[in-house]
Parts: C-alpha cells; structure tokens; sequence
C-alpha cells in the first residue's frame, strides 16, 4: 500500500462494521465481525484491536500508512476525551474509556463519536447528502438514532447527547416501555424493533386471524420489520395499518425536527430504510401534514444511498477532518 488510509469502525449491538478508506472516501476493505456482549461487552475492543492487527498483517499493511482510526459507537461520547459516557446495548453502563483503551491497544490515533453522527457524516461526505452542509440523518434500526449536521459539522450539545431523535416522547399516553427508562419514545414506534411488537400486537388483536403477515407468523411464530413491509406491498391489511402507525408517529417528529432545524434535507437510513417507497411514500405525506409550510417546502425527505457503509465512513472522515493528521 502506498497512499496513507484511514480506518472506520462502526460498532452496533450484533455486529461490528471494520473498513480502510482512503482520503477521497473511497473504501478500499472492508469485513465485519460478531460484537461479543458477553461480559458487560468487556471483549469488544479487545476483539477490534486484534482484528486490525490481524488484517494489517494479512493485507501488508504498515502501520505508518494508518492516518488515524475513528469510532462510531452507540450512546452519548464525549468527544474531547473519546470517552463513550454510556452505551445500554453493548452493556457499557457507565463511563467506558474507548478512545484510550482503543489507542492502548493499537498505538495508533484514534478519534470517537456517536454512531448515528458517524452515518451522518458519511452520508453527507459520499451519499445521499453530498453536497449539502445543513442536514439531519435519522437511522432506523434496532433503535433509531439522530444525527444534526450544521453547516458542515456535526452539532454534539453539552453531552454529546445532541440529536437523540430516537428519544423525541411520541406516544404520551399508554406508550411501550423505552431502554433508555421512558415510555413512549419514538423509538419504541419506529425502530425494527418497535415495529415488530406493533405487529404482534395487531395480529394477536385482530378478531379475523387471516391475511399474509398472518399467515407468516403461524408459519414462523414470529415476523420481523421485513415481513410487514413485504406484505404491505401485497396488500395485507394488517401490515399496511401498522405502517400508517409508524409513519404517523415518525412524520410528526420529523416535522418537529423540521421546523426547529429547517435542514436541507432528512436522510432516513437504517435497516427500516430498505423497505423504500413504502417506507418514504406514506411517511412523506405525514411529515407535510405536520410541517410548517415554508419547512416543508425548503426540507426534503431523501433515502440514505450508502446503506451499512455509512458508519465506517463517517468514522473516516472524523479522521480526516478532525485529527489533522496529514503530515507528510
């Protein structure tokens, strides 16, 4: 190898996302690897450590070609010290010191943000925000994270708790039980997660048991995200009131976050986000419902064009914008 790279890493609750990416975004290798949980999540940096290691030496790679490793990980970061202050899902409960644990481990640099800000940063940087400097990217996955990007930075707040769009309260009343100790949080409605038990709720409810979705959960004694968009697309009844639910909820608080902001665009990214039109279309006509009108016109809806990618490299450009590592 003879031009420097960077590294991304973008750690999510199943798995971990590693990937070389060279100066103009462009990814050179990428692998992923299972995110040990085990332990209060005790493993997992120890895990990246050896990993890159391990590939270095496969790829003969030297190590003074590495500009820099940024981090993508679940959970509020204080940005300053690259200490994550607390991430539920890889059962880091209180202050965990990545940023050090990471350069300790590796002897190279190393610079930590919030994941759902890394995938903003991407997007921004090579997808579907290219171009723009005002943008907020929502990820819809397991949970659903934010991202604020403000002429060209992202926006972190006093505790690098900053765009927790996942966390806006939604269902006021009678709302499911949320990680992060509330009830009624967005995320409760419009992760994957939160649209499966909106599923099994609406199938166990319904007095006539027939239709696609279903028919799938007998068949399979669950569904997942997929299966209700799926079927939605053939029709099932079931699927498509659960959709209308979801976007509702997600459109109102995109509106909010549209009239606050008045980005360029909203990005939604995500697992969620594959689901496509049937996704966007139903969630477009609530998100103007519910917009300012001048918002609505100016902020557009737009989905996320660099998929599970986005987070590596976001990660990447903090390396190449943040550690100012381009020496010669």
């Amino acid at each position: 190898m003879t031009e420097k790279v960077m590294i991304g890493v973008d750690i999510g609750g199943t798995t971990t996302k590693i990937a070389y990416i060279d100066i103009k975004g462009k990814i050179v290798e990428k692998w992923e690897i299972p995110t040990d949980l085990s332990s209060s999540g005790k493993n997992i940096v120890p895990n990246i450590t050896k990993e890159i290691k391990c590939k270095l030496d496969d790829l003969e790679k030297n190590k003074e070609k590495i500009l820099g490793i940024g981090v993508g990980a679940p959970g509020p970061v204080n940005t300053i010290d690259g200490t994550v202050l607390e991430a539920i899902n890889l059962g880091w409960k209180g202050k965990y010191r990545l940023k050090d644990e990471l350069e300790l481990g590796t002897s190279i640099p190393v610079i930590v943000d919030n994941d759902a800000n890394c995938a903003a940063l991407g997007e921004m940087w090579q997808g579907a925000g290219k171009g723009g400097k005002d943008l907020v990217c929502v990820t819809l996955g397991t949970g659903v994270g934010g991202g604020v990007i403000a002429n060209g930075d992202i926006v972190q707040g006093m505790n690098g708790a900053a765009g927790e769009i996942g966390h806006i309260s939604s269902m006021l009343e009678g709302g499911a039980a949320c990680n992060c100790g509330k009830r009624g949080c967005l995320e409760t409605l419009a992760s994957a997660t939160g649209i499966v038990r909106l599923a099994h709720e609406q199938l166990k409810n319904t007095e006539k048991q027939s239709g696609k979705l279903y028919s799938r959960y007998v068949a399979n004694g669950q569904v997942n995200a997929k299966d209700v968009f799926d079927t939605a697309r053939e029709g099932d009844h079931v699927s498509i009131k659960i959709i209308e639910t979801v976007t509702y909820y997600l459109g109102v608080a995109l509106a909010n976050v549209a009239n606050i902001l008045n980005p360029e665009k909203i990005i939604i990214g995500g697992g969620v986000s594959k689901a496509g039109e049937t996704l966007l279309k139903p969630l477009s006509k609530e998100f103007i419902n519910h917009c300012f009108s001048r918002g609505a016109n100016s902020t557009k809806l737009a989905l996320a064009a660099l998929g599970n990618d986005a987070g590596v490299i976001g990660a990447a450009w903090l390396v190449k914008n943040k550690l100012n590592r381009f020496d010669s």
